[in-house]
């Protein structure tokens, strides 16, 4: 199944954790990935992302043709380094977050993975994603 979204990882306790971005054209996807790239993260897929199970566990990657690609609006398209694939622990969609919202979660391909509502444009966003996988 592919998905309109991205997918970044960062390594916690030796292992790659990802973090699926859900949103609308232009809700800054694209840029939270580019933000987080300078925070530690590691691209894996940038605007599409094949989803599967395997295991019980979620993974996720980038369609071969897009795979080392982001775009950079009002730029380019730019290669960057990217993994082969990540293990998906935690799924983001743009929105307005709650000062204190209750924990949530969104089925995938059959799989409970925790939710999180963020505004994506938020110069703290990559602060918030290392934050919610260190809590994992």
């Amino acid at each position: 199944m592919i998905l309109h979204a991205g997918l970044i990882a960062q390594r916690h306790a030796g292992a790659w954790r990802g973090v699926l971005i859900e949103g609308p054209s232009g809700a800054g996807k694209s840029d939270l990935a580019l933000r987080a790239l300078q925070a530690g993260f590691q691209l894996v897929a940038d605007d599409r992302t094949l989803v599967w199970t395997s295991g019980g566990q979620l993974f996720g990657r980038a369609p071969d043709t897009l795979h080392g690609l982001l775009e950079v609006r009002g730029l380019d398209v730019v290669r960057a380094p990217a993994l082969p694939l990540a293990p998906i622990s935690l799924v983001v969609r743009a929105g307005a977050p709650e000062r204190l919202p209750d924990p949530d979660h969104e089925e995938v391909r059959g799989l409970r993975v925790p939710l999180l509502l963020l505004d994506l444009k938020d110069a703290s966003a990559p602060a918030k994603l290392s934050r919610a996988l260190a809590r994992l």
